[in-house]
């Protein structure tokens, strides 16, 4: 004989808690780009080590390009939070709502659904994220339905990247939160993508999308000088 055995009802008082704590389930890696963002910026690592990847290595696991990846994720989540007027500051940061209804905004749950809008306008990753939530049918959409409307969006206005590695380029930070401070600084690219490039600074590597570089026009051998100076800084700052 198998004996039933009642489940209790969760209490208003538990439901709330549950969703308080899902909340914080789901903005974690938000608040985790967030801290890597001001130890990087504040370099809080230099006690102890003499570059933000190795710290980041050494006390988190985290391999080279990690930590940069959720940095960049923060800023995007932060862009998104922009749209939702309702809610003042203190509410976000206090309980960033994720609740799907028609009052509150629905934000992304995981570093993996941000991840290929990291390289846009913030207009264009509104717009993302806006199309692809309707595609999810008012749900947080997957990191493939965000990445297919990406790539609708960029065959829309698609700009070929003419950029090569070792090009010697000037930082244009527009209305980028994540370049706040680098504005005219110069960086060389160290990756060619479709739509971004890679490139080194002296505190470290970014991805920078096209619109956010202009190249100085160097000579070759200029540009292999300014890389001898990059070598130069970066191992001076180890």
């Amino acid at each position: 004989m198998v004996t039933a055995i009642e489940i209790p009802e969760l209490t208003e008082e538990e439901q709330r808690d549950r969703l308080h704590l899902e909340r914080r389930v789901e903005r974690a890696f938000f608040e985790a780009g967030k801290a890597l963002a001001e130890l990087r910026d504040r370099r809080l690592y230099r006690s102890t080590h003499s570059t933000f990847e190795e710290y980041c290595k050494d006390r988190f696991g985290f391999e080279r390009r990690h930590p940069y990846r959720l940095i960049e994720a923060a800023g995007v989540v932060d862009n998104l939070i922009k749209m939702c007027p309702i809610w003042t500051q203190n509410e976000i940061e206090d309980d960033p709502p994720t609740v799907h209804s028609d009052q509150v905004q629905i934000l992304p749950t995981s570093e993996g659904q941000v991840r290929p809008m990291t390289k846009l306008e913030p207009q264009q990753q509104q717009e993302v994220w806006q199309t692809a939530v309707q595609e999810a049918g008012g749900k947080v959409p997957t990191g493939r339905i965000v990445k297919d409307v990406v790539q609708h969006v960029m065959e829309r206005t698609k700009v070929p990247n003419t950029y090569q590695i070792g090009e010697v380029c000037q930082i244009v930070v527009k209305d980028n939160p994540e370049l706040r401070g680098k504005g005219g600084c110069w960086a060389i690219v160290s990756a060619v993508n479709d739509f971004s490039c890679s490139v080194r600074m002296w505190n470290g590597e970014y991805g920078v999308g096209l619109q956010h570089l202009k190249s100085y026009d160097y000579l070759p051998a200029d540009c292999e000088q300014m890389q001898v100076i990059c070598d130069g800084v970066t191992a001076h700052r180890r």
